[in-house]
């Protein structure tokens, strides 16, 4: 059985938080998921799941939200071994191609830098922009969807990747 997942993001985020129920949805009704207001996410609340699923849309040109942003402190002073965090984000590759997704790619480094494992690889395969920091080599490092310009390709993505987090989370 699969461990409990920790699903952060943030509830006033509506596309962020769309993706996050049908993340939650795309797992099944059995499964263990926690769903978690990033924006008042504490050091204890993300350290009591040894897999996390976490929302981080880019904002501006590139930037992570102010939330995530305001826990980077904390989340540096953390121990992450043992971890395994999937990132999903939004990005508009037409009207910041420069930095699609950015978000997902400054969040898994942190958490890299931190011990955690970050899972949930996905192919770039489909996608056009000219730079994104999600990128690690031929895949994104998480899920990025761009609801701006391909959000038929969404329900297909998220379900896909759910599929294949049921594997790597365990």
């Amino acid at each position: 059985m699969m461990k409990k997942i920790g699903l952060f993001y943030s509830f006033n985020t509506n596309k962020t938080a769309r993706a996050g129920e049908k993340i939650k949805n795309a797992f099944g009704k059995d499964a263990n998921i926690e769903v978690l207001n990033a924006e008042k996410v504490s050091e204890e609340e993300f350290m009591k799941f040894d897999n996390l699923i976490v929302g981080v849309p880019t904002w501006f040109d590139g930037e992570l939200p102010n939330y995530w942003d305001e826990f980077v402190p904390a989340l540096e002073d953390l121990d992450l071994k043992g971890k395994k965090i999937a990132i999903y984000g939004l990005g508009d590759q037409k009207g910041y191609p420069e930095n699609f997704n950015d978000g997902v790619g400054i969040f898994a480094s942190i958490v890299e830098k931190c011990g955690a494992k970050v899972v949930g690889f996905t192919s770039r395969e489909g996608y056009t922009y000219e730079h994104s920091a999600a990128e690690r080599g031929d895949q994104f490092c998480g899920l990025c969807l761009d609801q701006e310009n391909q959000a038929r390709l969404t329900e297909k993505r998220v379900k896909d990747w759910a599929t294949q987090l049921k594997k790597e989370f365990n």
